[in-house]
């Protein structure tokens, strides 16, 4: 998953002499929550929802507005920019865009080419909503979670018998993090196209391969979580 595939390329920038009117306006008129600041071509600064409002503070401006507004126009961009930004390549993954925003805790980084010129913005936003359709979330169906033994060929026993009922798994998710036990791994099964008669016998399965967390049924919008010792499967 690139960078590039998943970013938002309606950018809008500003010039550092441009008054923070201009900003309000560019975020109020387009949704840009990130603007990127340009002086001479180059990228300078950027712009954010938190610049605005903080050069738009009573500390910073009299609390009359009229006067509040007009200053707003004498305020250049390069007054309240965050200077010297983050980027991201287009060609990072979103994974590694993620982790740089969760790294430095911003809500968001321009993204630049191999030239350095700014072809996108990604955001928080952005990087949810690729995750949303990564995991399958753009259909209905069910997402079984289990934890199952570290080993080559575990997860493939569990998919096998989501198959022999006639089911599709549409994506496969897995961490070794938080998992109780140490030599298991926790893994997210996104299941589409199976008979709901299927899912209790199949649960059964499971619980002789691997030991159940939950299952969610978006069809119905019901869940089961299953305790560390026994499933209850007498919702489903």
């Amino acid at each position: 998953m690139l960078v590039k595939d998943w970013m938002n390329t309606g950018v809008m920038s500003i010039d550092a002499d441009d008054s923070i009117q201009r900003a309000i306006q560019l975020q109020k008129t387009h949704g840009a929550s990130i603007l990127p600041v340009m002086e001479k071509g180059k990228l300078v600064g950027i712009i954010t929802d938190r610049d605005i409002k903080r050069a738009s503070a009573p500390d910073v401006m009299p609390i009359d507005i009229d006067e509040a507004i007009y200053l707003t126009t004498k305020i250049k961009a390069r007054q309240v920019m965050t200077p010297h930004p983050f980027t991201v390549s287009f060609e990072q993954t979103v994974e590694e865009a993620a982790e740089m925003l969760l790294k430095n805790k911003i809500s968001g980084a321009p993204v630049v080419d191999n030239n350095g010129h700014i072809v996108g913005i990604i955001n928080r936003s952005d990087i949810l909503r690729t995750m949303m359709c990564c995991t399958g979330s753009d259909r209905m169906g069910y997402q079984i979670a289990f934890s199952v033994k570290d080993l080559p060929g575990s997860t493939r026993e569990i998919i096998n018998l989501v198959r022999n009922r006639k089911g599709r798994v549409a994506t496969i998710l897995s961490t070794s993090k938080h998992v109780k036990t140490p030599g298991y791994r926790n893994v997210f099964l996104r299941i589409h196209d199976i008979d709901p008669e299927e899912i209790p016998p199949l649960l059964e399965e499971i619980k002789e391969k691997a030991r159940l967390l939950y299952i969610v049924d978006f069809f119905l919008n019901k869940r089961e979580i299953f305790d560390k010792n026994e499933s209850h499967l007498e919702h489903f």
